[in-house]
């Protein structure tokens, strides 16, 4: 049975106390409950934090030669931080990867500091990698609804339901701009039937919650895999229900849509979450307006949602130089 992102964060939050020094296990566990309940972070994104501040102290465990603890941490210098980023990078580790250790590492200096526990200086005082932004690789809008078509698939050798099923779930990363977990997060009673409402509440990251429009093509897709799921559909459970019955994986959506990128002749960039990217960039192709976007994706920041005007800007200027006589 494949394990929650609730139970992944308690592994971590608990593989983490347990490797610190008698002094820094409290400030560790302090900071913890801080990004769960203060910071309101998801499950998934504690477990990355916690992960990533396990390996940042275990690699400097092994360069102090023992546990550090308040004062030690108190007391790195920009060379040790150096060391550490330098022997990640022996490892082979992405530049991103540095980035979100570091990341994890400040966050643990700023809650420290704001305890009056100390002041780990030296992890402001060396710079990370610089990341060149990439953008979002949207599909096209006839293959953003070919992917969300049950007929795409309707050869292979799966029962209707699961078709349906997957389908549905397509439909509402386009549709509705949904994370895959968030429209794996939807309850049967959040879904109403077609033509007995118009939106539905989403909840995203940090457990905040929006207000979607539901278009009725998603409502019905979504009402043809209720009437063939072989389960009964609970009002407070799952929605969406893998082959046993129980929630429906991520993974089951990622494989679904790679064995439709062949058949369409789509690159590897189609994924689920691709379908998230084309809901922005096609809204905003059809003049959308930017803030609200950011409202229906759920982003907290502004800036996050204008990197698909740089999208739509590329796309422009890709027919511009295909079909002007002198570019």
């Amino acid at each position: 049975m494949a394990m929650t992102d609730e139970a992944k964060a308690a592994r971590s939050r608990a593989a983490l106390l347990a490797g610190q020094s008698a002094d820094l296990a409290p400030a560790v566990e302090g900071w913890l409950n801080r990004l769960a309940h203060e910071r309101r972070l998801s499950p998934k994104t504690l477990d990355a934090y916690a992960r990533d501040l396990t390996l940042v102290i275990n690699r400097l465990a092994l360069h102090l030669g023992e546990r550090p603890t308040l004062a030690q941490m108190g007391a790195l210098a920009p060379a040790d931080v150096r060391a550490l980023l330098a022997s990640r990078r022996a490892d082979g580790v992405s530049p991103r990867t540095l980035v979100r250790l570091m990341a994890a590492a400040r966050s643990f200096g700023r809650h420290l500091e704001r305890e009056g526990l100390g002041k780990v200086g030296a992890l402001a005082a060396v710079r990370t990698p610089k990341l060149k932004r990439s953008l979002p690789k949207p599909v096209s809008v006839s293959d953003a609804k070919a992917l969300a078509d049950p007929e795409t698939r309707v050869g292979e050798d799966r029962a209707p339901w699961v078709l349906a099923r997957d389908a549905a779930v397509l439909a509402l990363l386009y549709g509705c701009g949904l994370r895959v977990s968030e429209a794996l997060g939807l309850t049967r009673a959040a879904m109403p039937e077609p033509g007995k409402g118009d939106q539905i509440t989403v909840t995203g990251k940090g457990n905040k919650t929006r207000m979607v429009p539901l278009l009725p093509q998603v409502a019905r897709a979504v009402a043809d895999y209720a009437a063939l799921c072989p389960y009964q559909l609970e009002a407070e459970k799952p929605l969406f229900r893998g082959a046993r019955g129980g929630p429906l994986s991520p993974r089951i959506v990622q494989a679904a849509v790679a064995s439709m990128r062949g058949a369409l002749g789509l690159p590897d960039t189609a994924t689920p979450h691709a379908l998230r990217h084309s809901f922005a960039t096609h809204l905003l192709a059809a003049g959308g307006e930017i803030r609200a976007i950011q409202e229906l994706l759920g982003h907290a920041s502004l800036s996050t949602t204008q990197v698909y005007t740089a999208v739509d800007a590329a796309r422009l200027m890709e027919a511009y130089r295909a079909a002007h006589p002198r570019a």
